[in-house]
């Protein structure tokens, strides 16, 4: 790795899996917060609002805090905020809180998130008349899919193709791998892109996104990492055990 002075931390597959921390996730974290870098916290999850999730991590004892969690669902407020748009909430009920407040009548955007069961065909067609109108499309994420307690889980990326299909047109991703996210987490460090690594398990949203945003980048072999992924990375990007292998590398490099 070339000098780093800021470090990004994928949540899901990379310091847990479901209510678990993965195995010396903790002490990772520990460890990094003993280096002179920066540290961040992004996900793309959307089933989970910021403040529960921020509590579950701390019931893991990762110890985050409110301003070190990105999440993407609260980067999408912040764009309908800002150009005035009235949502379609395609979303799962536990992420409402996120976007109380935000005026909701006579709709003329549709946001997509990781609905889960509450992906209904009625719901859907409701955003694709929408859609067909004009509003255009928010994604929160676009990531395929993502590995629970359960084993591998569809995400929203599915759901969101099939209306990009349906309605001939093209998302907006707000989320991972979309550079405004990792760039957003950089200004807040203070560093420029190329100082700062992101770690994760998903090759596209996680290691090959951040290097399209001018960042370093490392992929672990935990969460939904599969071995065909680190065939994607060419010499792009180092492939670590896990969190703590990725730390041992970076403690060594400093």
């Amino acid at each position: 790795m070339a000098s780093v002075q800021g470090c990004l931390l994928d949540l899901s597959g990379v310091l847990h899996v479901g209510s678990a921390p993965l195995p010396g996730a903790r002490e990772a974290v520990s460890r990094l917060r003993r280096l002179p870098i920066g540290l961040r916290f992004l996900t793309n999850t959307s089933r989970t609002p910021h403040a529960l999730l921020l509590a579950q991590m701390n019931q893991m004892g990762l110890d985050i805090t409110a301003g070190e969690l990105l999440t993407a669902p609260l980067a999408t407020r912040l764009v309908l905020e800002h150009r005035g748009l009235r949502p379609y909430l395609l979303i799962h009920p536990h992420l409402r809180p996120d976007f109380a407040g935000l005026p909701r009548h006579r709709p003329n955007a549709v946001v997509v998130g990781d609905a889960g069961p509450y992906f209904s065909y009625q719901r859907l067609n409701c955003a694709l008349r929408l859609l067909m109108e004009g509003a255009p499309l928010l994604a929160i994420a676009q990531n395929r899919y993502f590995m629970a307690a359960d084993g591998l889980n569809l995400d929203a990326g599915a759901f969101v193709a099939g209306l990009e299909y349906a309605a001939g047109l093209r998302a907006e991703v707000i989320g991972k791998p979309a550079a405004a996210m990792f760039h957003a987490a950089c200004a807040q460090l203070g560093l420029s892109p190329d100082q700062v690594v992101m770690v994760g398990d998903d090759v596209e949203a996680d290691v090959l996104g951040a290097l399209d945003a001018g960042l370093q980048a490392a992929l672990v072999r935990t969460g939904k990492f599969r071995e065909t992924d680190a065939d994607q990375l060419g010499n792009g990007a180092p492939v670590y055990a896990d969190v703590m292998d990725f730390v041992d590398h970076l403690e060594a490099s400093l």
